[in-house]
């Protein structure tokens, strides 16, 4: 039996955040538009600078909760990794659908929607509300992924 497009997509977002070098939380993330992955991503520090798995977590070592002072972290998320890497390549992100294995952040909702996606698949939780009323009042999808067959798209 052949996989939906939800649960194959998924599947490779499982893949992509083994890369992640976060000591914390590994999340993946890729656009796809028209069944078609443009880009991927995942947490890490930028290109050129020391991961966490390197120099240890800021975050652990100041005991920030999760989903408060993004800022004080080395990593990127994933999303916005995703999001960079195709403006980096020149690939319009219009449209697409990103799959991710936690939900946005208030950063990354924030960037999603000024890049154009218009559609979020997601598995886990994370603590910020401001996100998805972001990602609502901006008339994103947002469809948290159970493993089950959805809609074949």
């Amino acid at each position: 039996m052949r996989p939906s497009w939800d649960e194959y997509f998924m599947e490779i977002v499982e893949i992509i955040k083994t890369r992640s070098t976060c000591l914390r939380r590994q999340v993946g993330a890729l656009v796809v538009k028209d069944k078609r992955i443009l880009t991927t991503g995942y947490n890490g520090a930028p290109v050129g600078c020391a991961h966490c798995a390197d120099v240890g977590c800021m975050r652990e070592k100041l005991n920030v909760p999760s989903g408060k002072n993004h800022e004080l972290c080395r990593a990127i998320h994933a999303e916005q990794n995703a999001i960079v890497q195709a403006a980096y390549s020149g690939i319009s992100l219009e449209g697409g659908t990103l799959y991710v294995t936690t939900q946005p952040c208030s950063l990354c909702s924030k960037m999603i929607i000024n890049a154009g996606i218009k559609r979020i698949v997601y598995k886990g939780e994370y603590p910020d509300p401001l996100a998805m009323e972001l990602l609502k009042e901006a008339g994103i999808s947002t469809e948290k992924y159970t493993g089950k067959d959805q809609e074949d798209r």
